[in-house]
């Protein structure tokens, strides 16, 4: 606690204070009455043969000293079971005296924002301000019974206090617990300003903040109980209020709004939002046709139907495809956001292909450097997998696609490059699947370009993946053979036909002298990978290509 100079037994230093907050306490009356003979063999003890013997608190030393000597001042003491003495500042004057000091705030020269080891053993200097520490505390207040007492100065030279009959405190091991109070009595709860009230110090509700939660306001400096807000006032400014008094309170609703909070009436017919501590309110908000007012998420306000974007005063449709987009005078490539007619899910993200062959194109497949893994699950070849972000490889997915060329008629265009960097493609009049009862089932035709038609005995084929075999070969799983994910179909019937003269790359080795294949095209197979494996389109003039597009257009565009 500081540095002190050693002071005998009954000795005084003398203090000033100006500002005093002080915290003490004194035995109970009952401890008071403790044996007068043993109290005499105390005095005698002490004062006569000074042995090495300590007074356990301030009211034992305000017994055992003289009236000379029996001034308020720095004394030394050892409560029961303390391993050591310790200096003390016992105030004798007050009352009956013995009070035993056990904190003091003057002048702010001693700093309490401290951690948990100083305010254990306690820091400052009895001469001005300090704490006496948890440790010697608890010693003290499980020796006998106590009283404690407050008593606060404020800056106005009002002086108050508090008292609580009874005062105990636990050991380290239950980090200094309060165990008992006892009874309150005292004047320092008239002190509290006007719509104010002596309480625990807790988060107060604030104009800013009127359920007390999210802009925590709390002006107690760290003691337990301070003055805070009646029930039904809110703090600004250092003050306690009626809600109508807040920059934003709002009568219809007898409520409060928070910074940035909006509130819509009953037929969206008026919005309020409060900005700044300042409310300001539209009477002319009105849904848009497109849209209704309903409450969502807890909030009130005009909501736009499904297949339309805006903040709900403003509708626009959705675009359904790329080719939307394009008729809007959108020519950059890139991604935008659609709704398939129908769609059931959110608004998603695709790539349009704005400048190919007159532009509108919905790209649902990208095959570029071969980072993104496709020889992927029957779920995930379904919802989609990878980014539609330029330059990224993805599959839309099966769902997604569905929606997409079921809205209207759709032409396909395949876009590859080989492995020499020359482009091909080819295009297809027809293209639709099927949903996932049919198993995503193609329907695709009409083939032009500079390509072979790889996709020729597709039509009518249902996709599969290495875990949903649907390719209707009882000798093959095609997906899992062809490394990929496609519409495979037996072709002319056939599964297990073998070709012993010819060895493309779109077939795979079943034995040394027999070649097996289930597609023309294998656009989700393997980057580099062997015969009937790799990213081929039609025999071996397209083998491992360097790159693959599918995209769709409407057929009438």
């Amino acid at each position: 606690m500081g540095s002190f100079r050693v002071i005998p037994e009954c000795s005084l230093v003398q203090i000033f204070c100006i500002y005093i907050i002080a915290f003490a306490f004194s035995p109970s009356d009952a401890q008071q009455s403790r044996n007068g003979l043993e109290e005499n063999n105390l005095q005698k003890s002490y004062f006569f043969y000074q042995q090495p013997e300590y007074l356990r608190d301030c009211g034992d030393v305000k017994n055992a000293c003289s009236q000379s000597s029996n001034s308020s001042g720095v004394f030394t003491i050892k409560p029961d079971g303390y391993p050591e003495p310790f200096e003390v500042y016992c105030d004798n004057d007050f009352t009956l005296g013995g009070w035993t000091v056990i904190q003091r705030r003057a002048d702010g020269s001693v700093g309490f924002n401290r951690d948990w080891k100083q305010f254990k053993n306690g820091f400052g200097f009895l001469s001005t301000e300090f704490w006496i520490g948890n440790e010697k505390l608890s010693y003290l207040t499980n020796q006998a019974k106590y009283e404690l007492r407050i008593d606060i100065k404020l800056s106005n030279g009002t002086s108050l206090f508090a008292s609580y009959s009874s005062f105990r405190i636990s050991d380290e091991w239950s980090q200094y617990r309060v165990v008992d109070v006892g009874n309150f009595y005292g004047d320092i709860d008239i002190t509290c300003p006007a719509n104010m009230i002596f309480g625990n110090c807790s988060c107060q509700p604030s104009c800013d903040d009127p359920s007390g939660i999210s802009n925590c306001y709390n002006d107690c400096n760290g003691e337990a109980e301070a003055c805070v807000c009646s029930s039904g006032f809110l703090m600004k400014d250092g003050k306690c209020v009626l809600p109508n008094e807040c920059g934003c309170f709002l009568a219809q609703s007898n409520s409060v709004l928070t910074t940035g909070e909006s509130h819509v009436n009953v037929d969206c017919s008026q919005k309020c939002v409060c900005e700044n501590g300042v409310l300001s309110c539209n009477l002319n908000y009105r849904c848009d046709s497109n849209a209704v007012c309903r409450v969502q998420d807890g909030v009130r306000g005009c909501y736009c139907h499904d297949g339309y974007e805006g903040d709900g005063e403003t509708c626009t449709a959705l675009h359904t495809d790329c080719y939307d987009v394009y008729r809007t005078g959108q020519r950059q490539n890139g991604v935008y956001t659609i709704m398939p007619t129908g769609w059931t899910g959110s608004p998603f993200n695709v790539y349009c292909d704005m400048t190919t062959a007159g532009g509108g194109w919905t790209l649902f497949q990208r095959r570029t450097d071969g980072v993104t893994n496709f020889y992927r699950s029957w779920t995930e070849y379904q919802h989609g997998f990878g980014s539609v972000q330029q330059g990224s490889d993805f599959w839309l997915g099966n769902e997604q696609l569905h929606y997409l060329t079921n809205q209207k008629s759709y032409k396909l265009r395949v876009d590859i490059v080989d492995s020499g960097g020359t482009p091909h493609y080819g295009e297809y009049t027809t293209f639709q699947t099927g949903d996932s009862s049919t198993k995503y089932r193609l329907r695709i035709g009409g083939h032009s370009g500079d390509t072979s038609d790889g996709m020729y005995y597709t039509n009518g084929g249902s996709f599969s993946t290495y875990d949903e075999d649907n390719d209707g070969c009882s000798y093959h799983d095609c997906a899992e053979a062809h490394r990929g994910a496609w519409w495979y179909k037996p072709y002319s019937g056939w599964c297990t036909a073998c070709y012993y003269s010819y060895r493309y790359c779109d077939y795979f080795e079943t034995r040394s002298s027999c070649n097996n294949l289930c597609t023309r095209s294998n656009l989700n197979g393997n980057y580099n990978g062997g015969n009937g494996q790799n990213i081929n389109w039609y025999y071996n003039s397209y083998c491992n290509l360097n790159s693959a597009e599918m995209k769709i257009r409407p057929s009438s565009a």
